[in-house]
């Protein structure tokens, strides 16, 4: 319908529509609503329940004994014990991995006698258990009661039995780790190093390995605490360890709980730190990778 301009007294036509789509609306007019989960929410606060009055029945049961916990946590016996065990696993990881790696390069040689002898050592040695291990050891005087004409009770005491016992047993599962790390490098990798001409060491060490590294970090590190947690079994043959020093003085007191939560707080603290040294350690390996964060 015309409309009359006021200033004119003419007829004024109307202003056009606005020709294309509606404007968006703002932000006011539509809000987006996060869905209640009440049962999520419900089920939370059950667990942190049940949690809170788990933590209080331990804090506040006086048959655990803290103050005795307390009173020998850092004590001279107990940090010996844990010095022997810590020493104790970064000398079998260490050699347990440098056999490791010999064993993975032999399993994934062209030589079948060779790999069969690979196969066969891992074979031997993860199907019996680490403790009839030791135990095989420590009583090795009664097959070769002499070695190079030294009495065998004379060369082998018993932490060099424990040393023994677990790098045989750590290098075992340290050759699969290697091995799954080696066949995790793409192949065009060790072309382009052959056509470059380097040889298989020198492939091995600085082409293979550091890529391998990212598959080998996760269960090397899980390996890592599980032998500083295993390392107490070497109790059992008389090795001063943080849990044969806590049960010597419990032995002598007569206070296992408290001895026991003693050697138990220590294995706690040692592997956290274990763990936060291997998501740094991951990090650093997956940069450039979608899993790096």
């Amino acid at each position: 319908m015309p409309l009359v301009d006021p200033a004119s007294d003419t007829l004024a036509e109307p202003a056009p529509a606005p020709s294309g789509p509606a404007p968006a609306p703002t932000p006011d007019v539509l809000r987006i609503v996060p869905r209640r989960r009440i049962g999520r929410r419900v089920a939370a606060a059950v667990v942190l329940v049940l949690l809170a009055l788990a933590v209080l029945s331990v804090v506040r049961n006086d048959a655990f004994q803290w103050d005795v916990v307390a009173d020998y946590f850092l004590t001279t016996a107990v940090l010996r014990g844990l010095g022997l065990t810590l020493w104790l696993t970064a000398v079998v990881m260490a050699l347990g991995f440098v056999l490791g790696t010999l064993l993975a390069t032999l399993r994934l040689s062209a030589n079948p006698v060779l790999r069969a002898v690979g196969w066969g050592y891992v074979w031997l040695f993860r199907s019996t258990p680490i403790l009839v291990q030791l135990l095989f050891w420590f009583n090795i005087g009664a097959l070769y009661p002499t070695i190079l004409g030294v009495r065998t009770v004379s060369l082998l005491s018993p932490v060099a039995v424990a040393v023994i016992g677990l790098t045989l047993h750590e290098a075992a599962y340290a050759t699969e780790v290697v091995r799954g790390g080696i066949l995790s490098v793409d192949k065009g990798q060790l072309e382009a190093a052959q056509s470059l001409g380097l040889g298989p060491w020198r492939r091995l060490r600085r082409i293979v390995l550091p890529q391998a590294m990212r598959a080998i970090v996760p269960p090397a590190a899980n390996m890592l605490i599980g032998t500083l947690k295993g390392t107490s079994i070497v109790s059992v043959i008389a090795v001063q360890d943080l849990l044969y020093s806590v049960q010597l003085v419990y032995h002598r007191t007569y206070q296992v709980i408290p001895l026991l939560l003693v050697a138990t707080l220590w294995y706690i603290v040692v592997t956290s730190l274990l763990g936060v040294g291997q998501h740094y350690l991951e990090r650093r390996y997956a940069r450039g990778t979608a899993g790096a964060r």
